[in-house]
């Protein structure tokens, strides 16, 4: 009976529940659960943005999958649930940050444009025709030598962190988080933390090639890093532990390929042997 009194409150964006819920924006919350984690650090000397991709088939190129995205010089952003929707969400942020700069002669600054996106995405949660956006975004950025975090997440919910995560790992994320976040480290040191709060999010299933940066500070704005820098920033522990699994995984495939001839030799046998056999069976 309440599964039914439910499916009835959740076949329109407009349609409030009689406990108050509108379950079409849960329901895009829970697709933001679903996608890869992405993690904002704000410290002293800047903000670093870190994205696990999560590269589903080695065939797939990893530089074609973006999750990181560049606003403005001083702005950066980092998504997590449909790629889709996050990249709409992309297209106007560029747009509302280069009409601050005609219109202003300046930068937009990074509160307004959060909230911009804010408004924009909450206008789709209050009209017929439309679905909530599908994604969630964290917005880092520098104003007038301050450095500031933001999440948005399907509702239009606006809040500002120290440090946060979002997707599938935020759970171990903010749990490492609540633990070892000081504000007073550096970057490079909020960056080692980022990739250990990764580390924990995907359950030692970890892979440098998978991993975005972006940076934001006061000499260069925003600036996303190249994989040689990624490399070197990667701690060495987690480095060893991504090693060992690579040879763990391709230790069955070299006793497969060991054993192999043993059994082109036996057919090679029983070709011989067999009166009857062809040219392709001894092969």
């Amino acid at each position: 009976m309440m599964n039914q009194q439910q499916a009835a409150y959740d076949r329109a964006i407009t349609v409030f529940s009689p406990d108050g819920r509108l379950y079409q924006v849960e329901y895009a919350r829970e697709a933001v659960k679903r996608g890869t984690t992405a993690v904002g650090i704000k410290v002293k000397d800047g903000i670093v943005l870190l994205v696990d991709k999560r590269i589903s088939s080695r065939l797939l190129e990893s530089n074609s999958i973006e999750k990181i995205f560049r606003i403005d010089e001083h702005i950066g952003v980092a998504s997590s649930g449909l790629v889709g929707d996050a990249r709409s969400l992309i297209d106007r942020a560029r747009i509302e940050a280069q009409i601050n700069r005609i219109s202003y002669g300046e930068a937009i600054d990074v509160e307004t444009l959060a909230k911009k996106l804010g408004d924009h995405m909450q206008t789709y949660t209050q009209f017929g025709g439309a679905r909530p956006y599908g994604t969630a975004l964290l917005i880092a950025g520098v104003s007038d030598g301050e450095f500031r975090l933001f999440e948005t997440d399907p509702s239009g919910t606006l809040l500002e962190y120290k440090a946060t995560g979002i997707g599938t790992g935020r759970p171990a994320v903010m749990k490492r988080f609540e633990s070892e976040y000081d504000p007073d480290v550096t970057v490079m040191e909020a960056v080692a933390l980022g990739i250990s709060a990764l580390h924990d999010a995907t359950e030692g299933k970890f892979e440098l090639n998978t991993i975005e940066i972006g940076i934001v500070d006061l000499e260069s704005g925003f600036k996303k890093l190249p994989r040689s820098e990624i490399e070197a920033l990667l701690p060495k522990d987690l480095l060893l532990t991504e090693k060992s699994d690579e040879k763990a995984e391709k230790k069955p495939n070299s006793e497969q390929t060991s054993e192999q001839p043993k059994i082109r030799r036996n057919a090679k046998k029983d070709s011989s042997d067999d009166s009857a056999g062809s040219d392709t069976s001894g092969k």
